[in-house]
């Protein structure tokens, strides 16, 4: 005799289980709002001596909209940036300081004017790529915490980026793009590639964060 198989019954898959795909409206949403924060960032840039400010607060808008599904409102990134604000300036006056001294380097070498060529120019090329990557992985760590922690940030970014080369790798070439990309578009898309450039590198960073800066 056959035995009977005992009856079970299949739970079919609820279909509120489904995850939902985007749809191109809710591109086009993450799109503009990406290009709306770039744009804010420039605005608050404009003093020159705020951009890391700015580019915290933007940063810890971008680390809320990946935990909470939501950014957060004005009033909570006002209040954000002016906490950044005193650090946040003596980084910019730093950051402003490096960079006008890597563009001259690279000019001179472009322009003949200092002995090297072809090779060294490259290579400094690939030292500012480095350590742009370096920078804007420092400002992903920096939102996770708010806006502040600049220097925790940096020295534990420093650590980590050896042990993870590939997403400091993937951080410089996207740093590079968008600089290279910068160049070439007109000026007032540069603040929207300034936006997709931090949302990229917060995406990036996301796979192996670095752990936030200790602020206690």
């Amino acid at each position: 005799m056959t035995a009977v198989p005992a009856h079970t019954d299949a739970v079919p898959a609820h279909p509120d289980t489904v995850p939902a795909r985007a749809d191109w409206r809710d591109t086009l949403r993450e799109a503009t709002d990406l290009a709306l924060l770039g744009f804010a960032v420039a605005l608050a840039a404009l003093p020159v001596l705020t951009l890391a400010p700015a580019v915290a607060t933007a940063s810890a808008a971008l680390h809320d909209r990946s935990v909470t599904g939501a950014w957060p409102d004005a009033r909570t990134s006002l209040t954000r940036f002016g906490r950044a604000l005193p650090a946040g300036s003596a980084v910019s006056a730093v950051a402003l300081a490096a960079a006008a001294l890597l563009a001259a380097d690279l000019l001179a070498l472009t322009t003949g004017r200092v002995p090297g060529g072809g090779p060294a120019l490259a290579l400094t090329a690939v030292v500012v790529a480095v350590l742009l990557g370096y920078a804007g992985l420092v400002a992903v760590a920096v939102g996770r915490t708010g806006g502040r922690g600049w220097r925790t940030a940096a020295l534990e970014v420093a650590r980590t980026c050896p042990q993870r080369p590939g997403t400091w790798a993937a951080a410089s070439g996207v740093c590079a793009l968008a600089v290279v990309l910068g160049v070439l578009v007109t000026p007032v898309a540069v603040p929207i590639l300034g936006g997709y450039a931090l949302a990229a590198l917060h995406a990036l960073d996301a796979r192996h964060p670095v752990p936030a800066p200790d602020l206690s």
